[in-house]
């Protein structure tokens, strides 16, 4: 396996810092608003870039509320329009996808983009692509392991020899373009179970914690349990992520107010499909809280909680999922804005001084 600086994935000494969207779009009754979406989310991600955002991520859906389902071809239109943003999804649905096609369009995103370009791995939250695509549900798991596993094979970036059986076998077959790195860098996002937690482990693969309930300090055993995998395989310590929603505003009340509406439409209206209670204040606040999985409030609360967050999983990534529902394009560029010229400053001298 070619050697490969995983330090440009960021550090528990300085860990990057970047924002997540799934092109999150209104469900107003009107079809024609998911371009306008996808336009906004290019302008965001190009201030994002100009305010010194470490990274971007673009999770890939195929539903009516969320607009990305193409998040390689976003991302390209991205990398045109900026210089030093790192580009990748968040995540790219695995299990319905073809692994030597998706490593080919990232590897060519991280050639148009100068080397910029990552990509997070994952099975996802919603199961609408099994369907989509022709794929059975019941074969949930062994798809995303083999894919996987086909997917780690591809990195080395040589001929691959590879059998399973949810796709023909690969008899000596090298897959292109090749990046000048060696290597396309990879993540594993993990929703909290032990088995997936250990399997990014055994690929050397960083490892990405999906943490939108509950609190962050809950994913310690995890990130701990990551790590004893890889001492026990004798790898290097490998970079560890966490992904939260939430919003910045000028002041706490300001970012509570503008984002609760659109919070509680939004898990309301998952919680009809997924038999869940309609989500209340109560909940909105709890998760708030400073040790909560939502990171809403002035650019010094939020800092403060990223900081205490790294501090406690030691991790080497943040990225706030910025976009929630319906919540207006101004006020999510406003939050892109404090986002990147306070929060992510703050962070670092907080970090600095631990």
């Amino acid at each position: 396996m070619p050697d490969f600086d995983h330090s440009v994935l960021g550090t528990r000494e300085r860990p990057t810092l970047g924002l997540d969207t799934f092109g999150d779009a209104s469900l107003d009754g009107a079809p024609g608003n998911h371009p306008q979406t996808l336009r906004e989310v290019v302008a965001e991600a190009v201030l994002a870039d100009r305010v010194g955002i470490d990274y971007i991520g673009l999770g890939e859906h195929h539903r009516p509320d969320y607009a990305i389902s193409a998040p390689d071809v976003v991302l390209a239109a991205i990398a045109g329009q900026t210089e030093r943003i790192r580009l990748g999804s968040g995540v790219t649905v695995l299990s319905s996808d073809d692994p030597i096609r998706v490593y080919q369009r990232f590897a060519t995103l991280d050639a148009v983009s100068g080397g910029r370009a990552e990509v997070q791995l994952g099975r996802g939250s919603f199961i609408e692509s099994f369907g989509l695509f022709g794929l059975e549900l019941s074969d949930y798991d062994r798809l995303f392991a083999e894919k996987l596993d086909l997917f780690a094979a591809l990195q080395r970036e040589e001929p691959v020899t590879w059998e399973g059986t949810v796709r023909p076998p690969l008899v000596d077959k090298q897959v292109f373009p090749t990046t000048a790195a060696g290597r396309l860098p990879a993540w594993i996002g993990v929703g909290g179970t032990p088995q997936s937690v250990v399997r990014a482990a055994q690929y050397g693969m960083p490892l990405m914690l999906a943490v939108i309930g509950g609190s962050p300090a809950a994913f310690v055993q995890l990130a701990d349990l990551y790590r004893d995998a890889l001492r026990r395989m004798e790898l290097p310590e490998l970079p560890v992520g966490m992904h939260s929603p939430g919003h910045v505003a000028a002041t706490d009340e300001e970012a509570r107010e503008q984002l609760y509406p659109h919070q509680a439409d939004l898990y309301t209206r998952l919680g009809r499909e997924r038999g869940w209670p309609p989500y209340s204040r109560i909940q909105f606040e709890q998760a708030a809280s400073p040790q909560g999985a939502l990171f809403v409030g002035s650019p010094e609360t939020v800092a403060q909680k990223i900081a205490w967050a790294a501090r406690t999983l030691g991790l080497s990534r943040f990225q706030l999922k910025y976009s929630v529902g319906s919540l207006p394009h101004d006020q999510r560029l406003e939050s892109v804005r404090l986002y990147g010229e306070e929060v992510v400053p703050r962070v670092r001298e907080l970090l600095a001084g631990s």
